[in-house]
């Protein structure tokens, strides 16, 4: 996983199909979906929570925590399996826990020491250039994801170069969103990581 930071996001390129990308979105994956809908509905709840304990604590709750890092996690694994990435045809798990073994990890360090508790509403007004690039680069992250998906179809490959890019903005999302969950008091750098 890339070390370099308190958000690690990894992705492993395990042989996957030419083909199989064509029904993973729309037939495989399903299962997973009202699952992630409704955490993604109870994700916003519980960061509210959480930010009024870091107004009143300076704490972060560690099961809001870990639940809030189990729901990035469990939908970074789907990204993997299906659409955007393509990169496994590894079925995801259906668990919010850690999983070194399946090729998609995400990590984020708990924050040890008190966070100020001005991060409910610095983080939500300086994420906003943050968020802003995140969206211009969605026309970007969706041509680079059908071009991937086009390479391996015809070479049995994930074309590498695309794929660097593709983390680089996944990488960066998730810094965002991690920040804009109150997670970490450290603001996102503007930069994609690139590589694995």
């Amino acid at each position: 996983m890339n070390d370099d930071g308190p958000v690690r996001v990894r992705c492993d390129v395990d042989a996957p199909s030419r083909w199989l990308w064509l029904v993973k979105w729309c037939v495989l994956a399903v299962p997973h979906y009202p699952i992630l809908i409704v955490l993604y509905l109870v994700y916003p709840l519980v960061t509210l929570v959480a930010g009024v304990a870091i107004l009143f604590t300076g704490r972060y709750p560690r099961p809001i925590f870990d639940f809030n890092v189990g729901v990035l996690r469990w939908s970074w694994r789907v990204m993997n399996y299906r659409f955007p990435m393509n990169t496994t045809d590894k079925f995801p798990p259906f668990t919010l826990a850690p999983r070194p073994d399946y090729p998609g990890e995400l990590a984020v360090d708990y924050p040890e020491h008190p966070m100020s508790r001005a991060t409910p509403v610095k983080s939500w007004v300086l994420a906003v250039p943050q968020i802003l690039i995140c969206w211009a680069m969605e026309p970007l992250l969706q041509a680079l994801a059908v071009g991937s998906a086009v390479g391996l179809l015809f070479t049995g490959t994930v074309p590498r170069g695309m794929f660097d890019l593709l983390m680089g903005i996944v990488r960066w999302r998730y810094r965002v969103a991690v920040y804009v969950s109150l997670m970490r008091d450290e603001y996102p750098p503007f930069r994609m990581d690139l590589g694995s």
